[in-house]
This record gives structure tokens, C-alpha cells and sequence, in this order.
């Protein structure tokens, strides 16, 4: 782990997450340590996943375990979507990488953050639930203070898609969600709206190599067996939100998450505030699809 690095990911490493990895590092960002959450599959299968990752695309930035169960409610994965591996393939898998036991993800990210000079960069790229960055809010809360920026693919100020009223992230660990929105920190949203503005069709495919290129149409092919005509690119975009927040438009709210054991559980309020610390991503103003998907082209896979 580096502590001259800015950037660090928390994800539950589905195919889209490592997308926007691969997003990142085309953009030469590796972030300083990569925490790894229950969420896209249980967090055996989300750990398998980033080391497969990492071999296969030569990502160099340090894995750490965090929370394999949400604070309160049982784990509730995609894997009924996504596949039992949290991805699925027209052709090949990543490969299936053995390790020893990985550090545990909060010491490591509050050393990072409290690492930082006074003032310095400290910003964190969450592609998940936020079960990690609640628990580093409970349990190093002098380090969450350092926090310069967090950017989150969750969220929906809209319908939902895990419930009627939900998006999965938010849904997946709503008193996690619930506490970053009270903690006040500088918080963009990249939501459930604004992703499904940004989709790819059969069409779009991009020259690459056999392993990405099936990767990316098994992904594809969860919108494409919905009826529809492509499938939405989600934690790519939060990548380029970090990247590029010119590209995009966004306004300032106030987020609540409900708690509530209800059919609301789960579901993000977006309410327009000039001073509040929350970001709304509202829509692109360039072609950001295109941009995620020339991300993948050109990789040498051993």
C-alpha cells in the first residue's frame, strides 16, 4: 500500500467493477489498496474475483478482506442475476488464483487515511455496499475524517431495481448507506438514473482480447435476456465520475437512506439542498458510454 496514492476502491468485484479498474488504469490511476466487500457474491467468491482480476490484467494495487455480512440484515448477493460467481461468460472466466488470507480492509484503509498530510487528497471510489466505509466510520472515526472526496455507484432517485423502491447497493446494506448519509462527508452519487442513461448494444462491442470480450457480452447478455435491447454500464461510470466530473452535470441534496422494515427499506431520498454535502450525478454531457468501453480494448491477457 502506498500512502502517496489518492485513491482508493471499495468494491464487491463483479465484472463491472473490474471494468471500472480497467477504467482507472487506462487512465493511469492505480489506487493505493483495493478493500473488497460482500455484496455482487458472498465475500469468498468477491476475494477469488479480484485475485483472478488482478493476475489476469496485471492491476498491481494491494487486496484487503472487509465485511463478508451487512451491519444488521442477512447477505443478500446478486448471484441469482450475476451467476454463482458474481460474473458470468460467453467464453472464458478469470482464473481461479490461490492465496494466503488477506489483510483485513479497515486497519488498513484508516493507516492509508491517516497517513495523508494535512490537507492532502484522500478519495475513495465505493463500487458496493458501504459496509466497509461504515465500519471504518464506527470504528476509526478520526480517519474517516480525512475522507476528501467518495464517489458511489448506488443509491436511485427513482425506482429501484433490487426492489420496487431500492437500488441493490443501498438495498444490500441500508443502515451502512443510512450512516455515510448522516456522517457528512464530501459524498457524490453516481445513482441507478443516471447509470441506465449510459447503456451498450450488441453493436458496441469493442476489439479485444478473448477473455474481456467474453466477460462483456456475458454482461451484456443480462439486459439482452430481459428484452431489451442493451444493458447498462453502472461502476464504470462512477469510475469516470471520479475521473471526469466536467463530463458530467450533478447538484448538491441532502441523501436519506430508509431503515425501515417496510417496502421502503433501502430506498435513497435525494432532497435539493444549496449547502448540502451530497452530490447528485443528474446525467453525462458526453458520450460516456463509448469512453468505458475503449477502456477495454488492448489488454494482454497471459
Amino acid at each position: 500500500m502506498s500512502t502517496s496514492i489518492t485513491l482508493w476502491v471499495d468494491t464487491d468485484y463483479g465484472f463491472d467493477d473490474l471494468w471500472a479498474l480497467l477504467v482507472l488504469a487506462r487512465h493511469g490511476r492505480t489506487p493505493a489498496g483495493i478493500s473488497l466487500v460482500a455484496g455482487n457474491a458472498p465475500l469468498t467468491r468477491v476475494i477469488a474475483n479480484a485475485r483472478g482480476g488482478a493476475a489476469a490484467y496485471d492491476l498491481q494495487a494491494p487486496l484487503y478482506a472487509g465485511a463478508a455480512q451487512p451491519l444488521v440484515r442477512p447477505l443478500d448477493t446478486a448471484t441469482r442475476v450475476l451467476g454463482p460467481k458474481g460474473m458470468s461468460s460467453r467464453g472464458p472466466m478469470l482464473p481461479e488464483i490461490p492465496g494466503a488470507a488477506l489483510p483485513d480492509a479497515i486497519p488498513a484503509l484508516a493507516d492509508w487515511l491517516l497517513a495523508a498530510a494535512p490537507n492532502a487528497p484522500r478519495e475513495i471510489l465505493a463500487l458496493g455496499p458501504l459496509t466497509n466505509i461504515a465500519r471504518l466510520l464506527t470504528e476509526a472515526p478520526e480517519a474517516a475524517q480525512k475522507i476528501t472526496r467518495l464517489v458511489w455507484m448506488g443509491g436511485s432517485n427513482g425506482p429501484g431495481n433490487h426492489s420496487p423502491r431500492a437500488e441493490f447497493n443501498a438495498l444490500a446494506d441500508p443502515e451502512a448507506a443510512a450512516q455515510l448519509a448522516a456522517a457528512g462527508l464530501p459524498l457524490e452519487v453516481a445513482d441507478l438514473m443516471l447509470c441506465r442513461q449510459v447503456t451498450f448494444g450488441p453493436e458496441d462491442m469493442p476489439a479485444t482480447d478473448v477473455l474481456t470480450a467474453g466477460l462483456l457480452q456475458g454482461y451484456l447478455d443480462i439486459g439482452l435476456s430481459r428484452g431489451r435491447a442493451g444493458m447498462a454500464i453502472y461502476d464504470p461510470v462512477a469510475a469516470m465520475v471520479y475521473l471526469r466530473p466536467d463530463l458530467f452535470q450533478s447538484r448538491p441534496c441532502d441523501l436519506s437512506v430508509s431503515t425501515t422494515d417496510d417496502d421502503s427499506y433501502g430506498e435513497t431520498t435525494f432532497a435539493p439542498n444549496p449547502h448540502g454535502t451530497t452530490r447528485l450525478v443528474t446525467a453525462a454531457t458526453d458520450d460516456i458510454a463509448q469512453a468505458c468501453l475503449a477502456c477495454l480494448s488492448g489488454w494482454t491477457i497471459p
